[in-house]
């Protein structure tokens, strides 16, 4: 059976990067977009990291350009801005396609396996990123 351990994919500087480093946390995956109307919800982010980084949670950022165009740049570029306007310091990956032919690997995965109960954990998460950043709409990814 495959879990998102078995994954490798490609960090920021274009070196192979095992998922099975993070094997025992939790984590939060994003696809991200540095121009769109939710770019805001790094700062939701970034708190949420330094609140929960020491129990054993991560968040692995993949900026995608595939929505409208809104991840302009290239993947240095697109960690300089979120370092310097937002503070990120959680691990952001290299610019990726979620959806289609070309989707990574992992989010091929991702679309394929059972996705969260949008009752419960959907609500849950919703309130917990509002609660960092009260004019934000939080989606889980599934």
């Amino acid at each position: 059976m495959t879990t998102i351990y078995d994954f490798t994919v490609t960090d920021q500087a274009g070196n192979d990067f095992p998922l099975k480093n993070y094997q025992g946390n939790v984590l939060l995956i994003a696809n991200t977009a540095t121009k769109c109307g939710f770019t805001k919800q790094y700062d939701a982010l970034e708190e949420l990291y330094k609140e929960l980084a020491d129990q054993s949670f991560e968040i692995l950022d993949f900026p995608c350009n595939q929505f409208m165009e809104q991840a302009p740049g290239t993947s240095e570029e697109i960690n300089q801005f979120c370092a310097l306007n937002y503070g990120t310091t959680f691990p952001r990956f290299e610019k990726i396609d979620v959806n289609g032919s070309q989707a990574i690997p992992l989010y091929q995965w991702l679309r394929e396996t059972k996705p969260i109960d949008e009752g419960k954990d959907a609500q849950a998460f919703t309130e917990k990123m509002q609660a960092f950043n009260p004019d934000a709409e939080a989606n889980a990814i599934h």
